[in-house]
């Protein structure tokens, strides 16, 4: 029997009942074939000898596609397990996924022992060892009783447990490579064999399930490629990472800090660090006035009740902090975990009309999320962050436009830090209705205005199911940074859900009430992690009109205090920013502290320069140096701002 395989140009292509992903890359070319690791069948991630009984639709996935590289790993975290299982009997296992940049397994050692970096080659060496084997990974369904009684047979207390608590008879797949069989639902490489390099990156602990309360197992972290020159130029961007590592740029430029006294992911701004973010929030403030957007503030905590209506206490509660308790009986406040809930009720705080929307309203919000303390990374995961929020409430008929207006908003934004961006549409799980709250019908009409919004604007953009967040679909912005890597930074979402769940209300021109359509939107998504990537980004080297200081002045004696800051004020009343170094200290020595602060230029001053009202002029990194008057100076910087701020 025949069936019909159609490619995602259109072209459709018969083959026989049973073909496989692989065969039909052979099909093509044998070139192809050789270099897929795994294919999409109706949507589906699949293994490549996978048989395809009916009419599908079909990708064929290379290494460097995101879903190639997913199975790639998702397979390499099973080598990892394998080789673990032969190094260390006894070993308990957790859960293996994938993830974005390699993978990891959760393990437990018997009798308190511990994995360590040095014993990082050995397993390696295990890992290609097995690799070089070329074992078939063999997928195969089994009833929940089976699964239970084997695992239990191996000792293996936590899938066990994941088998009785997660998984539904009918359901359950397993796959097998050598002598390591593990609970998964795939997909997976043909055979083991693809992996040719392998490099595991770091050991850190974790709870089982994310609960303190359990035990704590050891998280492996690692990567594979199938070539060596691959993971080499990986290494490599590592090592440029370490260096670009927004933690030791922020310590070296003074702009944040972290105390413990004070709490675990709860950065404080210094000086030069609030003068960026300032300057950050001047910048988006200007781009939305444009757009008709009012600021309001609003507090850091609100009632529990009002978390309850919104949502958010029964699908973030235990991301939140724990509920306040008043001295007055049944009151309970929380730490603001968003802002919507509240500007949800600036917009119900007086009757609406349709001639009042869109109702713009802008928050620079600090909300807050309890986020174990394992995750914490500088400012990429606090537990104290501020959003650059914004929800607008309109009408149906206005969605689609004022969506287009908040991607012009993220353009303008994105494109002053020479960022290139590509688009992510996030749907929910077609699968899993439960996890999110509105109707079908409200589903389709917001997700349809984000698709429409897209190709109306010409933005590729790719679709990730189950991804949503709980109230609506949202488009998200991914940037590429210096080095390659992959941030989610601004997001837009459509919702129909909260206007309903508070009862928001504007009188239509027919004189009948209608409930509004609320579009949450975020350009930065939040001020710490988008310094963090800016910092990594720009190594710390910020453009001119951003940087805190633009200039450092060294006299080049005490004799010469006095005079620099005569030059400061003169640079300040221009508009330049500038700061002193009268430290007692040699030329070389401040030269060489302030290259270390990204400060763009040093300006050194001395006996002829007092004499002749002139600054010595030294570029950052050296390069060639000059002597101008003080107002040419200021004029030369004032200029190239104005050159590079024009186009916002």
């Amino acid at each position: 029997m025949m069936i019909n395989i159609t490619f995602p140009d259109g072209s459709v292509r018969s083959y026989e009942q049973g073909v496989t992903g692989f065969q039909i890359a052979e099909s093509i070319s044998p070139a192809l074939a050789r270099s897929v690791v795994s294919c999409g069948v109706n949507g589906e991630t699949v293994e490549l000898n996978r048989p395809i009984n009916e009419d599908a639709t079909i990708e064929l996935y290379k290494f460097d596609d995101e879903q190639g590289k997913h199975t790639f790993w998702h397979t390499s975290a099973h080598l990892l397990a394998e080789a673990l299982q032969e190094l260390y009997p006894g070993i308990q296992f957790g859960f293996g996924p994938a993830v974005e940049n390699g993978f990891f397994y959760d393990v437990l050692l018997k009798d308190g022992e511990s994995i360590k970096e040095s014993d990082f080659p050995k397993i390696e060496a295990k890992m290609k060892e097995l690799a070089g084997k070329k074992e078939p990974v063999v997928r195969r369904e089994v009833p929940k009783a089976e699964a239970l009684k084997q695992f239990a047979e191996w000792g293996q207390t936590y899938k066990c447990e994941h088998i009785e608590q997660d998984l539904e008879d009918g359901s359950i797949t397993t796959y097998t490579q050598g002598n390591f069989t593990d609970l998964c639902r795939g997909p997976h490489l043909v055979d083991t064999g693809e992996i040719k390099a392998v490099k595991l990156t770091s050991v850190a602990g974790a709870f089982w399930r994310g609960d303190a309360n359990r035990e704590q197992m050891q998280r492996l972290y690692g990567i594979s490629f199938p070539k060596k020159k691959m993971l080499d130029e990986y290494l490599e961007m590592l090592e440029e990472a370490k260096k670009r590592d927004h933690r030791k740029i922020g310590k070296e430029m003074e702009l944040f800090m972290f105390s413990e006294k004070v709490g675990k992911g709860l950065p404080i701004w210094l000086p030069k660090g609030t003068e960026l973010r300032l300057r950050l929030q001047d910048h988006l403030r200007k781009v939305q006035k444009r757009f008709g957007y009012q600021e309001v503030i609003t507090p850091h905590i609100g009632s529990k009740n009002l978390y309850v209506t919104s949502g958010h206490y029964a699908h973030y509660g235990k991301d939140s902090f724990q509920p306040i308790h008043t001295p007055e009986e049944d009151e309970e406040y929380m730490l603001k975990p968003m802002n919507c809930p509240h500007h949800c009720e600036i917009f119900a705080w007086k009757p609406r009309s349709y001639r009042d929307l869109p109702l713009r309203i802008a928050e620079f919000g600090t909300v807050y999320r309890y986020e174990q303390s394992g995750e914490l990374h500088g400012l990429t995961r606090v537990r104290s962050f501020t959003q650059d929020d914004a929800h607008l409430f309109c009408r149906p008929d206005q969605v689609k436009q004022e969506f287009l207006n908040v991607m012009d908003i993220i353009g303008i934004v994105l494109t002053a830090f020479g960022f290139n961006f590509e688009a992510q549409i996030s749907l929910r799980d077609p699968n899993d209705h439960d996890k999110y709250v509105g109707t079908d019908e409200d589903w389709a009409l917001a997700e349809k205005a984000i698709v429409e919004a897209c190709q109306e604007k010409g933005l590729p953009a790719k679709v990730e199911y189950g991804e949503a967040a709980f109230y609506g679909p949202k488009l998200d912005f991914m940037i590429k940074d210096a080095i390659g890597r992959r941030w989610q930074l601004g997001t837009i979402q459509v919702d129909y859900n909260l206007p309903k769940r508070f009862n928001l209300e504007y009188t239509d021109e027919d004189n009948q009430k209608k409930t509004p359509v609320m579009i949450h939107r975020a350009p930065f998504g939040s001020m710490e992690r988008f310094c963090a990537v800016l910092i990594e980004h720009t190594s710390g080297h910020f453009p001119l009109w951003l940087t805190p200081d633009q200039v450092a002045i060294l006299p080049l004696s005490e004799k010469y205090n006095d005079y620099a800051q005569e030059v400061a004020k003169k640079f300040d009343m221009g508009g330049v920013r500038a700061t002193v170094d009268m430290r007692n200290e040699k030329l070389g020595r401040k030269i060489r502290d302030n290259e270390l602060k990204r400060i763009p230029y040093m300006v050194i001053v001395g006996e002829k320069e007092a004499a002749e009202g002139t600054v010595a002029v030294r570029p950052q990194g050296g390069g060639e140096q000059s002597v101008k008057t003080i107002q040419e100076f200021i004029d030369e910087v004032n200029a190239r701002v104005a050159e590079m701020t024009k186009d916002f």
